[in-house]
C-alpha cells in the first residue's frame, strides 16, 4: 500500500490541492472519500469536477444518492453522498453495478456504508482537519 498526503492549510487551497490530485489520479477511476461531516469531502470533490473542466453546478447528491457530470474531455463522473442510505439493498436496487464498472470517474462519499460493494481497485481518501483547521489528505493507493 502506497500513501500520498496532500496538504491544504485552508478551504482555499482545496483548488490547488484537488489539481495536485488529478496529477496523481493516474487511470485510477473510483475514488471513496472518507472523513467526518464537515470535513470538506464535497468540497474537495466539488474543486476536482472544477478542475476536469465540469461546467455544471456541482454540489452534494445528499438526497439525490448520485449527481451525474461531463469533464471537459466528455468523460462522465458520477458522485455519490451514501449518507441516507438506510441499507445495501438500497444501492443493489439503483444498479451501482453500471456506476462502478461503468470506466467512468467515480467519486464516493461516505463509502463506509458500501464498503462490501467497492471494487478493489478503489482509490481511499481519508480527509481529516488538524487542530489548526487546516486539512490533510490522504490516498492510499494499493500497488
Amino acid at each position: 500500500m502506497k500513501e500520498i498526503i496532500i496538504e491544504a492549510a485552508t478551504i482555499n487551497e482545496y483548488p490547488e490541492a484537488a489539481h495536485r490530485f488529478l496529477d496523481i489520479m493516474n487511470d485510477n477511476r473510483i475514488f471513496a472519500f472518507y472523513g467526518k461531516m464537515g470535513a470538506g469531502k464535497t468540497t474537495f470533490i466539488k474543486n476536482i469536477c472544477e478542475q476536469m473542466g465540469v461546467e455544471d453546478c456541482i454540489n452534494s447528491p445528499t438526497f439525490a444518492i448520485v449527481n451525474e457530470y461531463e469533464a471537459a474531455n466528455a468523460d462522465t463522473i458520477y458522485h455519490f453522498d451514501f449518507y441516507r442510505i438506510k441499507n445495501i439493498d438500497e444501492v443493489y436496487n439503483m444498479g451501482y453495478e453500471e456506476y462502478l464498472y461503468s470506466n467512468a470517474y467515480c467519486f464516493i462519499e461516505w463509502p463506509e456504508l458500501i464498503e462490501e460493494l467497492l471494487p478493489e481497485e478503489t482509490i481511499k481518501v481519508f480527509i481529516e482537519e488538524t487542530e489548526h483547521g487546516s486539512r490533510i489528505i490522504r490516498l492510499a493507493i494499493n500497488e
